[in-house]
């Protein structure tokens, strides 16, 4: 039997932790009928189906189980050494995986992503923007930015920007018909464009009293959006409030096409952080785009452990 190139037992392990040719192809970028072919002359040469498949899953035999627990530690290995001569390329190169809540790639993470681009022309970035919770490991992600306070705690992290505010915002029309609230419990009283999180529970609008105790009002509304900018282009149109980061809010406010209720109500969160496992050889081009976060991040902004 021909022996396995590493790329086919790379790929092995690809659809394994992905669960699907399509996600791993687009994880090794490659075609998903090229991956197939693959797979499939592999488990030819090895005499064994290392897949079962139907057109909704892809689970391991028990002859890929047992080939895979073998095979995903000597990747390791192999990794590490090639990451090992890495280290000595003056430039480094390869494809950088990032997986980022949305309002973190768009506020933050984008001009780094350009700026990384632009200095290391040998690097490729595969930046997934999503809101759903992840493994980045388990997924097969380099890195990843979310809040700081949704972080596991052992992996290493890096203040990408500020303190994050909130903002209760609706459009001068609507307060021409409808008194502002003065207390968060008034909202109760008020049309709200409510938010579905994507776990697909309505979202509960989070405030905080003077004495420092958060609380959550499940408001009212005929309106339920996912997605921060059609919430605010909602709250322009006068259909109602809304609860908005408030950097996306900040033009609005500040051209009077919105108008801010409950300031002092309003909590704010930790800033987006990058993070990724603690690890004896961080790959190069993750240490290069961390080195260029650092760089590009507030002064006042350092590396933890998430705790």
């Amino acid at each position: 039997m021909r022996r396995a190139a590493l790329a086919d037992l790379e790929a092995v392990v690809a659809v394994t932790r992905r669960r699907s040719f399509r996600g791993a192809a687009r994880e090794l970028d490659v075609s998903p009928t090229a991956l197939s072919h693959a797979i499939a002359s592999l488990e030819t040469r090895l005499g064994v189906r290392l897949f079962n498949r139907t057109t909704r899953s892809v689970s391991l035999t028990a002859a890929g189980q047992a080939f895979v627990a073998e095979v995903t530690p000597a990747l390791g290995v192999i990794r590490s050494a090639i990451e090992g001569v890495n280290r000595h390329r003056a430039t480094p190169a390869g494809v950088l995986r990032i997986n980022s809540s949305s309002n973190a790639a768009r506020q933050l993470l984008a001009p780094v992503v350009f700026e990384f681009l632009r200095r290391f022309p040998e690097m490729k970035v595969d930046l997934i923007a999503e809101d759903r919770l992840i493994d980045i490991v388990a997924e097969g992600f380099d890195a990843g930015v979310r809040l700081g306070d949704t972080l596991a705690a052992d992996m290493i992290a890096v203040p990408l920007g500020p303190v994050q505010q909130v903002a209760v915002v609706a459009a001068p029309e609507y307060f021409a018909t409808h008194t502002p609230p003065r207390t968060p419990n008034e909202l109760l009283k008020h049309e709200c464009i409510r938010a579905r999180l994507p776990s697909g529970a309505l979202y509960q609008w989070e405030f905080v009293r003077r004495g420092g105790e958060r609380f959550n009002v499940d408001v009212p509304g005929r309106l339920t959006l996912d997605n921060s900018d059609l919430t605010l282009a909602a709250a322009r149109a006068g259909l109602g409030v809304a609860y908005s980061w408030r950097w996306l809010a900040a033009g609005d406010l500040a051209d009077g096409r919105l108008t801010e209720v409950l300031a002092g109500w309003t909590p704010s969160y930790g800033s987006f952080r990058l993070y990724y496992p603690s690890r004896k050889y961080v790959p190069t081009g993750l240490r290069a785009f961390i080195d260029l976060a650092r760089e590009m991040a507030p002064p006042s902004a350092g590396t933890s452990r998430n705790k």
